[in-house]
């Protein structure tokens, strides 16, 4: 199913069953998510990201930045992160997003990808260190990318195209019933930056 010609309605479940997701479409004007693009590309503490897969550690073309309330510590693919200090641009933008959603985060894991080659396999996010069935708020900035949801039981598709300056949550139990993906598309050359605000329990 895919919902790149329908109207937003924020209130609309995507998923329509075993989760819950809302797209919101862009939470700002053009010229606001261009000089947001432009802030994030420089000033973040980009690093290329890592996994150990079978045992061997692969290194990412796509860059990584883990920022939070505290030095959190924050474990996927069996790379640990520790969480640096909010920036003033971080703060501003997780503040537009709890305003527009009703949630609270204390952490955002952002992603930099330099093209459409650069992409997301099938997961979930369902890391010990995050709060159970806690949101995630995904805020997109730069070249619109297809973005998809699969049922980990009946293995039916849900596909959008996150526009820039868009905002989608993910809550409820999201991430126990779907994977979700970024699929690589040959086409795009432009950059996209996402940032995944999240909760993280305090140990």
């Amino acid at each position: 199913m895919d919902l790149f010609d329908s109207l937003i309605d924020s209130s609309n479940n995507l998923l329509h069953k075993d989760g819950i997701a809302n797209y919101y479409g862009p939470l700002m004007p053009l010229q606001d998510a261009d000089s947001y693009l432009n802030s994030l590309l420089k000033h973040v503490a980009w690093k290329n990201d890592e996994a150990i897969i079978f045992g061997k550690r692969i290194v990412t073309r796509r860059k990584v930045a883990w920022y939070g309330d505290e030095p959190f510590e924050y474990t996927y693919s069996k790379i640990r992160k520790l969480a640096l200090p909010w920036t003033e641009t971080l703060l501003e933008l997780k503040a537009d997003v709890e305003q527009k959603t009703g949630e609270r985060f204390n952490s955002c894991l952002l992603n930099l990808y330099h093209s459409g080659n650069e992409g997301m396999a099938w997961h979930s996010d369902g890391e010990k260190d995050l709060k159970r069935n806690g949101a995630i708020a995904s805020l997109s900035f730069g070249a619109e990318r297809k973005f998809s949801f699969k049922h980990k039981q009946t293995q039916e598709t849900v596909s959008l195209v996150l526009q820039h300056g868009s905002l989608l949550l993910m809550k409820g139990v999201t991430q126990a019933n779907w994977l979700h993906c970024l699929p690589a598309s040959k086409k795009i050359s432009e950059p996209r930056v996402n940032l995944t605000f999240r909760t993280i329990i305090e140990k």
